[in-house]
């Protein structure tokens, strides 16, 4: 991979990204109007094939759209935009490591970061694949010192736990893939306890430091620019706290390491220097996990499984890049959800994953996606005449199905379903797993067929249902099916599935990004809220003066704020 350059700002001259979509393409437009009114089940029934021709497989995955209101047809004029768009040039600059982040003046060098050993990553002329690699051998080293007890803090004592204190992708990645991965009994056989703050409300802190041994904690800083309010303000509470424990503030250096790109601050905060672990200037926070971001993971599950979710990433990686669009899960995935947001307007898309372990699978999406295509400019600061992301949000199944599943039967919106399905359990009970699968399947079915009237009336009669009363019951009963869904089955969730499905999510987006012209690298609507905080502290501290500028209605919060404060002094 050798890099320097930055990507042109346009897909190709003749397609202007900022351009709009239904321009480009009219074709899509009139397959819209076909679609959008048509039965989902009308469309099985006049191609016995649908199913198998909207299905695709990878590995042992089998990805279904059958369900999603597109026909071939349609999936081949997307397929053309992606290609109009100039997809391909765009995913080979991704990989070559070119400055996509335009205004930024940076490469995305997450898929360098689980890339073999002896791929070179080589930007403005330096090969920063050596220092990837050095970090890893030291990653791995920590995770086999903390896993065989070999790291001890300040008092001796071995270390047996770990807070790791970040937020948004410092948090959200490794928390999911901890989650994902530990299996019971894990703790007793070496492996750490971990706990995870990212809040800056003192009770996220304030609970788990209730739940740690000073003596044997250890404590991951994990922000990028060593500069992140909320985790700062929750690193110099945890210290605070292990001087108070311990009893001292000399020999706290041993409970901390910091996984950053500002080296200078984490020593100064105390970090000794063999305790801090380099990231990448070009790997956002979102994309981080595969960096030394994904620390607590290593530490947490052990170097190998690691290690194999890098495995899983980089097999889609090279999916991604080598596969033709018609077979290209991402790809295939990207233009369908470009095609249900601009086309059939859907602004919204549910996320069900059917594995507790994947608990966390909404919320590291919702961050992956929307900070990355939230977003109404153009990278070349035009403004969007289309919509770029519709919102993501979900929960497991089938906690789900007693819950919110209720709207998406019998609710006024028709939102696009996603069932995420891992087939075999890691660790079987009973019909336990047969049962859940059963469940994720027969909701996606729901969602197609729906439950109408004349089933209805004959079940009703049967019970002694008549007239007014009858008809009643049938109007509450019904469910109009004819909603949208894709299903995406995984032979079972182990490190190789899971690296490979968050990298599906990650080229997925990009491939969304694209077809906007959007750059889903930068997050300046983060940085705006960041900005603003500092005035608003400084008032509610006591600078009165602090929010003169600001609009009446933050003052007067303000204001507010500290008086309740104070009525509770």
């Amino acid at each position: 991979m050798r890099v320097g350059h930055a990507a042109p700002a346009s897909g190709n001259a003749e397609t202007p990204m900022h351009a709009n979509l239904d321009a480009q393409s009219p074709d899509l437009t009139a397959a819209a109007q076909r679609l959008r009114p048509a039965r989902l089940a009308d469309l099985f029934a006049q191609d016995p094939e649908r199913a198998r021709r909207l299905s695709f497989g990878w590995n042992d995955w089998h990805v279904d759209v059958s369900k999603e209101r597109i026909d071939a047809p349609a999936l081949a004029q997307l397929l053309q935009l992606a290609t109009q768009a100039n997809l391909a040039h765009w995913i080979a600059a991704l990989f070559a490591g070119e400055k996509l982040n335009l205004s930024e003046q940076r490469p995305a060098l997450h898929p360098a970061l689980r890339a073999p050993d002896a791929d070179a990553v080589v930007v403005d002329g330096v090969d920063v694949a050596a220092e990837m690699r050095a970090t890893r051998e030291r990653m791995a080293t920590l995770a086999t010192a903390i896993r065989d007890r070999q790291r001890v803090g300040a008092t001796g004592r071995p270390i047996t736990q770990i807070v790791n204190i970040g937020i948004g992708g410092s948090d959200l990645g490794p928390r999911l893939c901890c989650d994902a991965l530990a299996d019971p009994g894990e703790t007793a056989a070496g492996s750490p306890e971990i706990a995870f703050v990212s809040n800056v409300d003192p009770a996220h802190l304030a609970r788990t430091l209730a739940r740690c041994d000073a003596a044997a904690t250890l404590f991951i800083v994990t922000s990028k620019t060593f500069t992140t309010q909320e985790t700062l303000a929750n690193a110099q509470g945890a210290r605070a706290w292990l001087a108070r424990e311990l009893g001292a503030t000399a020999g706290l250096a041993p409970h901390f390491v910091a996984v950053t790109t500002n080296v200078g601050a984490a020593r100064a905060f105390g970090m000794r220097e063999d305790d801090i672990f380099p990231m990448a200037e070009g790997v956002g926070g979102r994309y981080s996990l595969w960096s030394a971001v994904g620390l607590s993971i290593a530490l947490r599950l052990g170097w190998r499984r690691f290690a194999e979710m890098l495995e899983g990433a980089h097999a889609m990686d090279l999916h991604f890049r080598q596969t033709p669009f018609p077979r290209n899960l991402p790809v295939i995935l990207g233009v369908l959800a470009c095609w249900n947001t601009r086309w059939l307007g859907h602004s919204q898309r549910v996320v069900v994953p059917y594995a507790q372990a994947l608990a966390r699978l909404p919320a590291y999406l919702q961050q992956l996606q929307l900070e990355s295509n939230g977003k109404s400019v153009t990278r070349d600061g035009a403004a969007l005449r289309a919509p770029s992301a519709a919102a993501v949000w979900g929960d497991v199944g089938t906690d789900s199905q007693h819950a919110f599943f209720q709207w998406l039967h019998q609710g006024t919106q028709e939102v696009p379903v996603e069932f995420i399905v891992p087939v075999r359990a890691r660790h079987p009970l009973g019909d336990q797993q047969r049962l859940l699968v059963a469940n994720a399947l027969a909701q996606a079915q729901a969602l197609l067929v729906g439950r109408h009237d004349d089933a209805l009336r004959k079940e009703l009669l049967a019970q002694g249902y008549a007239g007014t009363q009858l008809e009643a019951a049938i109007a509450a009963r019904r469910c109009p099916g004819n909603r949208a869904s894709t299903t995406i089955l995984l032979p079972q969730l182990d490190a190789r599935n899971l690296g490979a499905l968050l990298a599906l999510y990650e080229h997925r987006t990009f491939v969304e990004a694209i077809l906007y012209g959007i750059n889903p690298f930068d997050q300046w609507g983060v940085e705006l809220g960041k900005t603003l905080a500092k005035p608003v502290a400084a008032a509610l501290a006591g600078d009165a003066h602090a929010v003169d500028g600001a609009d009446a209605s933050t003052r007067t919060l303000v204001e507010k704020a500290r008086a309740l404060a104070a009525d509770g002094r």
